[in-house]
């Protein structure tokens, strides 16, 4: 990246220093250290596995980046949504959207639900392994007849004796092959969003197995594949929360899942604009570099005044989360503005590097393809239109 600041074409904004707190500025720099140490090296091996390997979850978690959003009662980093949002940030400026969705998943996305609802017992049981990254962990919502509206979600969890038993498929299920533990949501009552529980399902369980395994475009670290229950017969001690709980608690952590998956579209929005001006400013071109051309230096001018003003917004919502504010508008709206933002970003990266902006396994062409699922998963973008207007 010729040209470009170490920290960044943002850098010079020091946003970090208004908003975050020293602890929080320690923590990126330990986690961009880790990042250019142990993932970027690795991930081009880990795109053609097309997962994280488990060695690597153990080493996120020797370094306790893996709790980081939980108390420290619980063997947390207690750094808040702030800590989530400069953790999601660096695994996605390593250019490996894959990484951070499936090690997202593995700890914001899925673990947290445990953190906030589960019991002592269930805790102790399941979280300290999940913090140490010694058991991988998945959330299991969408289906292949409902998409993720949590009001049509058909899988059953039927009550027996001491037990449930669940019969149904998910679909499109992050960690799917290498989780160990899954947090599963089930329908335990009548239609709606009220009849909703969440369940702890162990890899081991009897009547569980995996479907197919996707071949995505882009997220190739990122495993994903179905999830098959056929009288999974799983212990009753072992639902998350009380019977009929279970959408009050998915949407208590959906606006953290949309904070943090936008924060993941600003790492690779600014992993893209970071190669974007070091190519322009050394690449020849009509006598002169790319970077002489007003046109270019106009396009990246604009999109990092953007991008600035969302990253703004971005840290300033994680303060106020932080806080105790209310974060479902906060989070509506930033998953509705930076995913969108980031992929306009992508496409110009790959139209300024010309042909080599199309070459695979290059970084911007892989974060052309990465950033794509964000304005996707977490509640497209449409819906979080929808639901801005319906907050405001």
């Amino acid at each position: 990246m010729t040209g470009v600041a170490a920290n960044g074409v943002l850098a010079a904004l020091d946003l970090d220093r208004t908003f975050l707190a020293e602890e929080h500025r320690s923590l990126r720099d330990l986690i961009r250290l880790v990042v250019a140490r142990d993932v970027v090296p690795a991930a081009p091996e880990w795109e053609r596995q097309r997962r994280v390997p488990p060695g690597a979850f153990t080493r996120l978690g020797d370094l306790g980046l893996l709790g980081l959003s939980f108390p420290t009662r619980l063997g947390g980093g207690e750094a808040g949504v702030r800590g989530a949002v400069v953790f999601h940030e660096e695994l996605a400026r390593s250019t490996f959207g894959g990484v951070a969705s499936s090690v997202g998943t593995h700890t914001d996305f899925s673990a947290l639900h445990l953190a906030r609802a589960g019991s002592a017992t269930q805790v102790d049981r399941w979280l300290p392994a999940i913090l140490a990254g010694r058991t991988v962990a998945a959330l299991a919502v969408t289906e292949p007849e409902a998409s993720s509206d949590l009001t049509r979600l058909a899988l059953r969890a039927r009550r027996d004796g001491d037990t449930y038993v669940l019969d149904g498929t998910k679909t499109f299920i992050t960690n799917a092959n290498i989780a160990g533990l899954f947090f599963v949501v089930a329908r335990t009552g009548d239609a709606g969003r009220h009849g909703l529980s969440l369940f702890a399902v162990e890899r081991n369980a009897p009547g569980l197995a995996n479907g197919r395994t996707f071949d995505k475009s882009g997220w190739h670290c990122a495993d994903t594949g179905e999830l098959v229950l056929t009288d999974c017969r799983i212990p009753a001690a072992h639902r998350i929360g009380p019977e009929g709980a279970g959408f009050a608690l998915l949407m208590r952590g959906l606006d953290h899942e949309r904070l943090c998956l936008a924060a993941q579209a600003v790492g690779l929005a600014e992993a893209a604009l970071d190669a974007t001006v070091g190519w322009a400013r050394s690449r020849p071109a009509y006598g002169g570099v790319l970077w002489d051309k007003q046109a270019v230096r106009h396009r990246v001018a604009d999109l990092v005044g953007r991008l600035a003003a969302g990253k703004t917004l971005l840290y300033h919502a994680a303060a106020q989360l932080d806080r105790g504010a209310d974060g479902r508008v906060y989070a509506a709206l930033l998953k509705a503005q930076l995913p969108e933002l980031a992929n306009e970003i992508a496409y110009a990266a790959v139209q300024f590097h010309g042909g080599a902006g199309f070459v695979r396994e290059g970084p911007v062409e892989r974060i052309s393809r990465d950033a794509r699922f964000l304005a996707i998963g977490g509640g497209a973008t449409e819906v979080m239109r929808d639901e801005v207007a319906r907050l405001i």
